[in-house]
């Protein structure tokens, strides 16, 4: 419900761009970055800012190129966006399940083998008649 304490909460006319996150929101943030990788050059960019890079381009659908020149180089933002994630979780089915109680890759191999072989003997009767 938009009281006047929700409004002075939500209020983003204060910011540079609209996308931008409050303190409150980065603090939420924050530690969900990961720290600088050992050894090399010590990280140079702020990573509030490649936050509101992708902020910017996720809340208004510019193109990458068209990110204004007070953020990080679009390069930057982007290869933060593009970071390799590793899976928190994983999704089995039961056919997964079933395929590796038979043996998974080696079940898979047999019935590859087989539509082969019957393939090729297709193809020979068909060619003898």
């Amino acid at each position: 419900m938009w009281t006047s304490k929700n409004r002075i909460r939500y209020d983003r006319s204060k910011l540079r761009y609209p996308s931008d996150l409050t303190d409150a929101e980065w603090k939420l943030i924050e530690p969900l970055i990961p720290p600088g990788k050992p050894g090399g050059d010590k990280r140079t960019v702020i990573m509030r800012e490649v936050v509101n890079g992708l902020m910017y381009v996720l809340s208004t659908g510019c193109q990458w190129r068209a990110i204004p020149k007070d953020l990080p180089p679009k390069s930057t933002v982007y290869d933060y966006f593009e970071r390799e994630v590793s899976p928190t979780a994983a999704i089995i089915d039961s056919q997964s399940v079933k395929s590796a109680e038979k043996g998974g890759p080696a079940s898979i191999r047999m019935a590859t083998m087989r539509a082969r072989r019957s393939r090729a003997r297709s193809g020979i009767f068909s060619s003898i008649h």
